[in-house]
């Protein structure tokens, strides 16, 4: 295979958008103090740039869509693109902050250059510590995954405060040079000529070791039946599944890991039952604001890493997905939560999650023109409502530039059909919500808000917990200071 030849499941990105639909995933950041100059950011993002050198690429298109894109040397590369700065206007409140990570989230990334930004932002509202400022960071789902640790923002984040910048080892980067379509197009050529070799070197693998191989597939199997049955029975209609247009409101919710720990550890079930039970419990409060009285289970894709320990660290997507039922119309949250815990361990044993992984490794061996069919296919089909999301963070304090980091938000995007996608990310102590909706479908995005805080606080007193605003006290002990985290 050609270097850097996107997989089928990264390309699959990029063909699923159209129209209104961004494929970006992206966080909103809050820091202490003061914000750093902005050329003191991008020396600093150059000084470890080599750490994710795929950001210095962008993708090179095989003509007449003969094979799936490859990343190429940008031999424009211009941080002072990538590495922007703004301001909020007076008084620089959180809710001008939200309404300005909406207007940036709503902005494709240009495909002719490396796919990824960054915004710093000044003028944000003191917090009770002091001076605040925020970043925000987009990055195109082609290029990595909410679970692979590794972006831009990550490679600048410290453990300590006092923790240097790189020094300059005096090498510098230097481009290849950028291929031409033809040869692109005669890559892409050979590579599709050399696949029956790869398919015969399975083939020979399945002879040397039968039986675990044929466990494997038996595995397999089962997984894409799951899959399909799943696939069968479309999920109910709901406020959340419209056209959606390219604009987009952005809110989130502050929540404690130890609260939700405490709740599960009182009522039963995982930490994720819990975030999908608040999650249906808000959905199902918000669904009766606007007059709907839920009855069915909404759907949520829920996105599974199947990273395994070798790989961490790497670019690209390494996800599958299960199909988690959302039951809105339960009004007891003890029950809702059990009805959710007994779902998902069902769904586990069922094996959709290795049924959805055989799927998008066999769009890898697809002809580039019917996998970009099949990913439309999957972008008009409805199986599922809504997007749930949740990524666990380091539970230690996270530095920029000595300032810390104190709360991230993270970011799902909406595909064609999504008006609503819920991502939860745990930090240092936090479990925050990210809640992306469509401009027009999702005006009462802050009703949801509210109603995503009534359902845990439904839950907490279930469990008899008493729920705590995140602290410092919530802190865990950094790792050694020789150590780089990603979040």
């Amino acid at each position: 295979m050609a270097d850097g030849r996107l997989t089928g499941l990264d390309a699959s990105f990029l063909h699923l958008e159209n129209g209104g639909a961004h494929m970006h995933v992206a966080a909103v950041m809050l820091f202490d103090g003061e914000p750093p100059p902005h050329g003191q950011l991008i020396e600093a993002t150059e000084a470890r740039l080599h750490l994710v050198p795929r950001y210095r690429q962008k993708l090179g298109f095989v003509p007449l869509g003969q094979g799936r894109p490859r990343w190429v040397d940008d031999p424009h590369l211009n941080l002072g693109y990538h590495i922007r700065r703004t301001s909020l206007p007076s008084p620089g409140s959180e809710a001008q902050l939200r309404a300005l990570a909406g207007r940036v989230f709503s902005q494709p990334l240009d495909r002719d250059k490396p796919l990824w930004e960054l915004w710093l932002v000044e003028g944000v509202e003191p917090g009770p510590d002091g001076p605040r400022f925020a970043m925000l960071s987009k990055t195109h789902h082609a290029l990595v995954d909410g679970i692979s640790g590794v972006d831009i923002a990550s490679v600048l984040f410290d453990v300590s405060p006092d923790s240097p910048i790189l020094p300059d080892t005096g090498a510098r980067w230097t481009p290849r040079p950028e291929p031409a379509p033809t040869q692109l197009l005669a890559e892409a050529l050979l590579e599709r000529a050399t696949v029956p070799r790869e398919a015969a070197r399975s083939v020979r693998a399945v002879f040397r070791g039968p039986r675990r191989v044929g466990r494997a597939l038996g595995e397999s199997a089962v997984g894409l039946g799951a899959m399909a049955w799943a696939g069968l029975r479309p999920p109910p209609s709901s406020p959340y599944n419209t056209a959606i247009g390219p604009h987009r409101r952005f809110a989130w919710v502050r929540a404690s890991l130890d609260d939700v720990k405490a709740i599960k550890n009182s009522l039963g079930g995982t930490v994720n039952d819990v975030v999908l039970a608040t999650v249906a419990g808000g959905l199902g409060l918000h669904m009766r604001r606007r007059g709907i009285e839920p009855r069915a289970p909404l759907r949520a894709m829920v996105p599974v890493s199947v990273r395994s320990e070798d790989e961490r660290g790497s670019l690209g997507n390494r996800v599958a997905a299960m199909m988690a039922p959302l039951p809105v119309a339960e009004l007891d949250p003890q029950r809702r939560l059990a009805e959710i815990a007994a779902a998902m361990q069902g769904i586990k044993r069922s094996g959709q999650a290795v049924g959805a992984q055989v799927l998008t490794e066999l769009t890898g061996f697809a002809p580039p023109t019917l996998m970009a069919q099949g990913s439309r296919l999957v972008s008009t089909a409805r199986f599922f409502n809504l997007v749930v999301t949740n990524v666990p963070g380091p539970q230690y304090p996270l530095y920029l530039l000595g300032r810390e980091l104190r709360e991230i938000y993270p970011m799902v995007p909406l595909a064609k059909g999504q008006a609503l996608g819920i991502a939860i990310m745990s930090y240092n102590g936090r479990m925050n919500f990210g809640l992306l909706g469509d401009w027009d479908a999702m005006p009462d995005i802050g009703d949801l808000v509210q109603d995503l805080g009534t359902s845990l606080g439904e839950l907490a007193e279930a469990a008899g917990v008493k729920l705590s605003a995140p602290t410092p006290d919530t802190r865990r002990p950094a790792p050694p200071a020789r150590e780089r985290v990603a979040p």
